[in-house]
């Protein structure tokens, strides 16, 4: 499996809400497949929960990569922000206000690299813990 299948994959995961969107790899072949109710798309094989061959890949928040990447990026770059993020995520629409404030500061490229460089170290180490190969 190379990684950007992996990535292709972990996104479509993230794409709907909780449980509504999941995906599988195959430990043997790195094969991948997908299921959404919401899109109507079943392509999981019958023995997929009996299999010890097929793992589950995570989502953002398995990762740690939700709030907890934010309040790394935080206190890495603009500690003297913090409180004022930590309530910028106490109500709803958080991520779009979060993002405007970055974009205000400067920072938002930056952020955008942080959390892709986090992504991939992260997926990395987890394909590490439940052996999926990566081929690149």
């Amino acid at each position: 499996m190379t990684f950007a299948e992996l990535e292709l994959a972990f996104e479509f995961v993230n794409m709907g809400r909780d449980f509504e969107t999941v995906a599988y790899v195959s430990r043997s072949t790195g094969q991948t497949y997908v299921c959404s109710e919401a899109s109507g798309i079943d392509e999981l094989p019958d023995d997929v929960s009996e299999n010890d061959d097929y793992v589950e890949i995570p989502n953002r928040n398995d990762l740690d990569l939700g709030q907890q990447l934010v309040w790394k990026f935080v206190d890495r770059r603009i500690p003297e922000r913090m409180s004022e993020v930590r309530q910028i995520f106490s109500r709803r629409g958080a991520w779009s206000r979060y993002k405007d404030l970055l974009a205000e500061l400067g920072l938002l490229d930056d952020w955008h690299r942080f959390d892709d460089e986090s992504t991939r170290q992260a997926l990395l180490e987890w394909c590490r813990e439940v052996g999926v190969a990566i081929d690149d």
